[in-house]
């Protein structure tokens, strides 16, 4: 436990001087007594009750203001609290090399399955919406309950050519901010692959970056196969998500040798089946040159910048096990919780049971 206002704790010793002055004045009591020449007399017209019990009012504001103490002192504890996540963005990657088929029937149907799954499972009152990408980001769904809409989309996803990951994370960055004004739009990052921080005044929502380790309750999760190949990087777009306080948790899809690619017509948009050895020029990274496996280490970093969590998953099995896990991940957070309202409701309470207790074992003894 850590106090944001230390300096306040001193005051706690008003509480053993009073119970100091206490104790001297009872004992004072004690020593005026009157001598009676029948004792027994006395004892009968007493009051029989506890002779504790007429200690227990004082005792009880004793103990309030001791915690009035302890709350204005501010006493802070680390805790994981639940993050209600009120909307979550699917950041989809539909590159051509998601037709590889070292994940069957190939990577695109795999990923159309278990996020599908995934849709179904969540609770209805969460908002999820749909970013698609390969050359270019799009918003496909936006954020809505509606699962119907959702599954559709899914089912319907066509490929291209290219790997846009920076694009596609400001662009989930714009649909989280169209439902949230505590959270900027990405602006002209997207156009101009810059990293352009929001600028100063006002809300977060008008451009005030996030106090650190403060997020917004929206989520991005962005699955990808590849590397990104033109556009904004994945490492300047986090950082705008980062500023805003936008969490993304990449996951990176399908093993480390890709093999044959074959589409369904559906996902060729209906012109029939097709091999395709991708490949392709820009963007870069740690494996530039091989576009058709995860960038692990940029996935890693965007994690990191925004404060979310990487996931690999190389198959069908492990990608449902990812997904399947992922609100217990995304929905607890490390906060900082301050316990003074709780103490200083605590001592209320305190002072409302030493006035019952007065009124029931000092002004009217059992």
């Amino acid at each position: 436990m850590s106090f944001a206002w230390p300096w306040v704790l001193p005051s706690l010793l008003v509480v053993p001087v009073l119970l100091a002055v206490y104790i001297v004045m009872s004992r004072r009591r004690r020593r005026r007594t009157i001598a009676y020449s029948n004792v027994a007399l006395i004892r009968a017209a007493r009051p029989a009750r506890s002779g504790w019990r007429r200690h227990v009012p004082f005792a009880l504001v004793l103990t309030a203001l001791a915690c009035l103490g302890l709350a204005s002192a501010r006493p802070q504890l680390k805790a994981d609290v639940p993050v209600s996540a009120s909307t979550l963005i699917l950041a989809l990657d539909v590159s051509g090399s998601m037709c590889s088929t070292d994940v069957e029937p190939n990577r695109l149907s795999a990923a159309q399955s278990a996020v599908r799954d995934f849709v179904k499972a969540e609770d209805s009152q969460t908002r999820i919406g749909l970013v698609v990408f390969s050359g270019f980001a799009q918003l496909a769904v936006e954020p809505t309950t509606d699962r119907d809409d959702l599954i559709k989309a899914i089912d319907s996803l066509t490929t291209g050519r290219g790997t846009t990951i920076g694009a596609a994370i400001l662009k989930s960055v714009d649909a989280i901010s169209q439902i949230d004004p505590d959270v900027a739009p990405a602006g002209d990052s997207a156009a101009s692959g810059s990293a352009a921080s929001p600028g100063p005044g006002g809300s977060a929502g008008q451009g005030q970056p996030r106090a650190p380790g403060s997020y917004a309750p929206e989520i991005v999760v962005l699955l990808t196969d590849g590397a990104n190949t033109r556009g904004v990087t994945p490492v300047d777009a986090a950082k705008v998500a980062a500023a805003r306080g936008v969490r993304v948790y990449p996951i990176g899809f399908g093993t480390t040798n890709p093999t044959a690619m074959v589409c369904t017509p559906e996902q060729l948009g209906g012109s029939g089946f097709e091999g395709f050895r991708g490949g392709g020029q820009g963007g870069g990274g740690p494996r530039a040159g091989n576009f058709l496996v995860a960038d692990e280490p940029t996935l890693r970093q965007v994690a990191t910048i925004t404060g979310g969590m990487y996931f690999p998953a190389s198959g069908a099995d492990q990608l449902n096990h990812v997904l399947s896990g992922l609100p217990q991940q995304v929905r607890v957070q490390k906060r900082i919780v301050e316990l003074s309202v709780a103490l200083a409701g605590l001592a209320v309470l305190l002072v409302l049971l030493s006035v019952v207790a007065a009124a029931r074992w000092t002004a009217f003894p059992a």
